[in-house]
C-alpha cells in the first residue's frame, strides 16, 4: 500500500509500538490515560493511511490535518505521562521529539 512508504506513517507505527509498551507498565489507575494515548497515536496512523489514499487534494489535506491534530493530543498525553511520573524524563523527551517530527512531516504532506 502507498501509505506504508510514507515516513510519517512508519514513524507513527514505531511510536504506537513504543507507547503501547510503556503503557503496559503503568499501575491500574492510569488505564484511562493509556487508552487515550493509544487511541490518539492510532488516529495518527489511521488518518495518515486514509488521507494518502484520497484522490482529492482537499480530502488528503483534511485527513493529514486530523492526523496532525492527533499528534498534538499525543504530545499532551506525553506531558501528562511525565507529570504523573509514569515515564522517565529521557523517554518522554524521546517520545515528544518523535511526535514533533511526525507533526512536521504531516505538515509537509498538507502543502
Amino acid at each position: 500500500m502507498l501509505h506504508e512508504k510514507l515516513e510519517s506513517y512508519r514513524e507513527s507505527i514505531r511510536s504506537a509500538e513504543e507507547i503501547s509498551k510503556e503503557c503496559a507498565k503503568w499501575p491500574r489507575g492510569y488505564a484511562y490515560l493509556a487508552d487515550q494515548v493509544k487511541r490518539a497515536v492510532a488516529s495518527i496512523v489511521l488518518n495518515t493511511a486514509e488521507g494518502n489514499s484520497r484522490r482529492s487534494e482537499i480530502e488528503r489535506r483534511r485527513f493529514f490535518e486530523i492526523a496532525r491534530a492527533s499528534s498534538a493530543e499525543v504530545s499532551a498525553c506525553i506531558d501528562l505521562m511525565k507529570a504523573f511520573s509514569l515515564t522517565s524524563i529521557d523517554k518522554s523527551a524521546s517520545y515528544k521529539n518523535r511526535i514533533i517530527s511526525i507533526s512536521k512531516m504531516l505538515w509537509g504532506l498538507m502543502r
